[in-house]
């Protein structure tokens, strides 16, 4: 193999390892934004169901788990007020949660997966905002 064709491989290798590496980003920006998508639709699916349920005749339906209650009470704050920045002692006086430590804990847990998931901000350190 002489040196031209050596560089003809070398280039034909680059070509493909750089199509490759555009394919892996591709996929890479596909992954990142489906979870988001996902969780965004499971709140509008909530959101759905809780408005159906209560415009549906009392009957022996159970309530939703409080976990999934929460969540929704938390993004419905922070919906109705979009612009203003609460703190988790903010929030939960909003929302009538005890302001107690272990409970604002839990809340500040479920404030970190609701901004790791894309759905809130953390403008400054102990503050939360809806994403606009």
């Amino acid at each position: 193999m002489n040196v031209t064709e050596l560089l003809v491989d070398l280039q034909a290798r680059q070509n493909k390892a750089t199509t490759r590496a555009g394919e892996l980003r591709d996929q890479i920006e596909h992954l990142t934004a489906a979870p988001a998508e996902a969780e965004a639709h499971l709140a509008e699916l909530a959101t759905t169901r809780k408005v159906i349920a209560e415009l549906a005749p009392t009957g022996a339906e159970s309530e939703p788990p409080e976990s999934a209650t929460a969540y929704q009470a938390i993004l419905n704050a922070f919906n109705t007020h979009p612009d203003q920045a609460f703190r988790v002692r903010e929030l939960h006086e909003l929302l009538g949660m005890p302001t107690d430590d272990p409970a604002m804990n839990v809340t500040r847990s479920r404030l970190g997966r609701l901004t790791r998931q894309g759905f809130l901000t953390q403008p400054v350190r102990g503050r939360y905002q809806e994403r606009t």
